[in-house]
This record gives structure tokens, sequence and C-alpha cells, in this order.
């Protein structure tokens, strides 16, 4: 099986040919942020499959956020089109955790890295979020450690 952004390319060239103009420019979106992501820095490179799957989760997240203040500003059609396209990317993401889960597998990470205090937030976090490795968004997972260091 290839890699997640051959599947993108792929996805891409089939909905060209299905003139899916939704999916079409939405895809478009998302590869030329994994292209802009692989020339930055000092030196060209090749993205690995998690690399590019932090990219989508990203442009996913911006296009919540973007749909909430264009609802927010009246623009129903706007925000129905970034929804959209939310929707689109979510495909290529992996299920999101509930947040019983958040909390059990949070729960496990601090208590492996023996951490009690909120002084140990910044640490704590770092565990945690590499516990979860991006089935859930940041925020989330903060709340949750946030009310466990309390």
């Amino acid at each position: 099986m290839g890699t997640l952004k051959d599947r993108l390319n792929e996805d891409l060239h089939t909905a060209m040919k299905a003139r899916d103009e939704l999916i079409t420019s939405t895809l478009r979106m998302a590869l030329s942020a994994v292209r802009i992501a692989e020339v930055d820095g000092d030196e060209a490179r090749e993205l690995s499959d998690d690399e590019v799957l932090a990219v989508l989760t990203k442009e996913a997240k911006k296009r919540r956020e973007a749909a909430a203040a264009f609802s927010g500003a009246g623009r129903a059609d706007q925000a129905a089109k970034e929804t959209a396209e939310g929707e689109v990317l979510d495909r290529y993401l992996p299920k999101q955790l509930t947040d019983a889960e958040i909390a059990e597998i949070v729960a496990g990470a601090l208590a492996a890295g023996g951490f009690t205090g909120k002084a140990q937030m910044g640490p704590a976090m770092k565990a945690a979020q590499a516990a979860v490795a991006g089935r859930a968004e940041g925020g989330r997972v903060a709340a949750e450690v946030r009310r466990r260091l309390v």
C-alpha cells in the first residue's frame, strides 16, 4: 500500500475525472499544504505519513474554526462549504477518541509519568499527547490533563 500522500494524489485524480469540484478543490488545498510543509526548513524533504497526517489535522481544524466563524457572522453558505471541506479531510484522519477514551489514556499517561501537580503541566501534556497520538484534538487532551492535575 502506498503512502498517505499517494492516496491523496490518487483520490484527487479520481475526483478530477468525476468532476467533483468540492473534493478536487479540498484535496488540492491539502496537497498544497503538504508540499509547503515539505519545503519548509533548510532543505526539501519527503514527509512521513505521520507528518502528512499532522498537516491534514491542522487543515481540518482550520476548516472547523472557519465554519464556526462564518456561521457566527451569519454566512451560512460559506460555513456549509467549510464544513463540507472538513468532512472530506476527515476521511483521511484517524477516528477521533471519545471523551471517556481520552480520560482513560490521559490517566494512564499521567500515572506512568508520575505527574501529580499543575507545575508539571508541560511534561504531562507532552506525555498525554504522545499517548493519544493524534486521535484527539489538543484542546480536548489539555482540558483532561488540567482536570486531572488540579
